[in-house]
């Protein structure tokens, strides 16, 4: 599945607060470094943590290229994006990963780069990442709904959905299940015809999906769980 998933030159990775996207960015970014030239934007502008950047060091000594915001990983509070962000649509990487904020708000950050990805459609994937156990995105009709105002604030039509279903260690072959169906079912409400389910791989017990699914690492640990 993870080859679908990079069967483009770029793709952008949305999707609510807690949804996991800065997850699975982290793991898409790796696993395309060892094929391709990679970059992976952290285009972030509304959350202060748990971002693609905090890993850049890691990233980087994987050969991978990071950008991210102007004040990223400081105290000043100044969402500026760098002139650079723009030039990896011109550059010699093969493939590039955006790690999109969270919500409509955080989507606007790529209406600015719109035209870019209007005229590199065909060779650009968008997903949404859906966590069903966070707040705001329990059911299809709050899915949905997040799904239309991310669409309308960046001008660009939502490919694929990914089930990211999860609860870190405490998750359950029956929470990604379940996710699983509510994601299947807002495939259906939106005419995304692609579905996608993620899961860790420290995720206990046997399970059966019935889409395409993505084995992940969790990287972005917070400290008060590392040892749970």
């Amino acid at each position: 599945m993870t080859a679908d998933l990079l069967r483009t030159r770029y793709l952008v990775l949305t999707g609510n607060y807690g949804s996991g996207k800065t997850e699975i960015a982290l793991n898409l970014s790796l696993i395309a470094a060892r094929c391709y030239q990679t970059t992976l934007v952290d285009l972030d502008i509304v959350n202060p943590y748990f971002r693609s950047g905090e890993k850049a060091e890691e990233l980087q000594r994987a050969g991978i290229c990071v950008l991210m915001p102007t004040y990223a990983m400081t105290t000043v509070d100044i969402p500026a994006l760098p002139a650079e962000i723009q030039s990896v649509f011109d550059s010699g990487s093969e493939k590039v990963i955006f790690d999109v904020g969270g919500d409509d708000t955080g989507a606007a950050a790529l209406g600015r780069y719109y035209p870019s990805f209007q005229s590199r459609r065909e060779d650009t994937t968008v997903a949404l990442v859906i966590n069903c156990m966070r707040p705001l995105t329990r059911t299809p009709a709050e899915i949905v709904d997040l799904a239309e105002r991310i669409q309308n604030r960046s001008r660009l039509r939502i490919d694929v959905l990914i089930n990211n279903t999860n609860l870190a260690g405490k998750t359950t072959p029956e929470m990604l299940l379940e996710g699983e169906a509510i994601v299947t079912e807002c495939a259906r409400r939106m005419g995304v015809s692609k579905v996608v389910s993620a899961y860790s791989r420290d995720m206990q017990g046997s399970f059966r999906l019935l889409h395409d699914s993505l084995c992940i690492k969790r990287y972005m640990i917070p400290e008060w769980m590392e040892e749970q």
